[in-house]
């Protein structure tokens, strides 16, 4: 029995329904009376979300879009201020980049997003699928948006046995077919949506889906099976030591991390060199010589490989070394530390990096 081709339609009429309600999104009852969504809020919102889940994220929105509310606020915003407001995030390339592209547009589109995918490729961190999604979310343009959950719709409706990620060029061209000339913006958003409600990886609710009929992986009675992935490689444990230094006063030394390179612009505290030989760990990559202690050890798993830190303080009133400061400790809490280093720094002085409830 032949199944029926998947209609656009019935997708956007399911959208309209259920729609989910995001901070960053104009309902579609709204957008069908003509009112727009704001490009600056639909491209944060893109940045904030790649490779981070819709819960994590929306408090970090909703504070960035409270501090910052137009893409002027934020090209006027210090750097600094930006990498700390996005600290706890993950991927901090995206932070420099943000920073970079606001500047961007505010200096060279007088403050406004380029409307095509064309222009938006042009600005700093805009890679192909931010382009596809802020061009057909915030302008309506056609085009052909591709996250996860689009994937995982688009290989279970039309059993794709390639596995991820050498089948990305054919999802990326079934999706391209599926695409509508009409509302292409809700449907981009309606896809998505399918994806992280219905069409979810384990036990997806196939009765409630408006593709049900048209899906080719449900009628074989294998949609959790798809999509089909390659092996994950192993990911390597490396290895390193981070340096908890304090003074007689109080103050935490601090190092900014180089731009370039994991966690790179990130506040830190001073640490040796990370590598699967645990061996190159130690006293060596101290930033002064002094009475280090042990203080624990922290683990934090990232993309492509696990690290274990061990932890080593000390007191010492010493100068601060070049590219470090002494930071009271009362400010710790406010700097721009991703997860691994607050770790590293709470296992050695547990409560400074937890912001005082207001």
């Amino acid at each position: 029995m032949q199944r029926p081709a998947p209609n656009p339609a019935d997708l956007l009429a399911w959208y309209d329904r259920n729609a989910r309600r995001l901070p960053w999104r104009v309902p579609p009852e709204d957008r069908a009376v003509g009112v727009l969504p704001d490009p600056y809020r639909v491209w944060l919102s893109e940045i904030m979300l790649q490779q981070t889940t819709v819960a994590a994220v929306k408090s970090y929105f909703e504070a960035f879009t409270t501090r910052w509310p137009r893409l002027q606020d934020l090209a006027a915003a210090d750097r600094d201020d930006v990498m700390r407001a996005w600290a706890g995030l993950g991927y901090y390339s995206r932070a420099r980049n943000l920073k970079a592209c606001a500047d961007a547009v505010a200096a060279e589109h007088d403050g406004r997003f380029p409307d095509t995918e064309e222009g938006l490729r042009a600005l700093p961190g805009v890679g192909a699928y931010t382009a596809a999604a802020v061009a057909a979310i915030a302008f309506d343009r056609r085009a052909v948006v591709v996250d996860g959950n689009v994937e995982r719709v688009v290989t279970r409706l039309f059993s794709v046995e390639t596995p991820l990620p050498a089948a990305k060029p054919e999802i990326r061209r079934l999706t391209d077919q599926l695409t509508p000339d009409a509302r292409p913006g809700n449907f981009a958003q309606a896809m998505m949506d399918l994806g992280a409600t219905i069409c979810t990886p384990k036990r997806p609710a196939c009765a409630l889906c408006p593709f049900a009929a048209a899906c080719v992986a449900r009628a074989a009675g294998l949609q959790e099976t798809y999509p089909r992935k390659s092996p994950k490689k192993d990911r390597p444990t490396r290895h390193g030591t981070a340096f908890v230094a304090t003074r007689s006063d109080g103050a935490v030394l601090l190092v900014r991390r180089p731009d370039k390179g994991l966690l790179g612009g990130m506040t830190g505290v001073p640490g040796s060199p990370w590598t699967e030989d645990p061996s190159n760990a130690g006293i060596a990559s101290a930033p002064f010589p002094a009475d280090w202690r042990p203080a624990g050890r922290v683990e934090h798993t990232f993309t492509h490989f696990h690290l274990i830190l061990s932890v080593l303080t000390a007191e010492a009133d010493a100068p601060a070394p070049a590219d470090s400061w002494w930071a009271p400790r009362s400010a710790v809490a406010d700097e721009a530390l991703p997860t691994v280093m607050r770790k590293a720094v709470e296992a050695a002085l547990p409560g400074a990096t937890r912001r005082p409830r207001r």
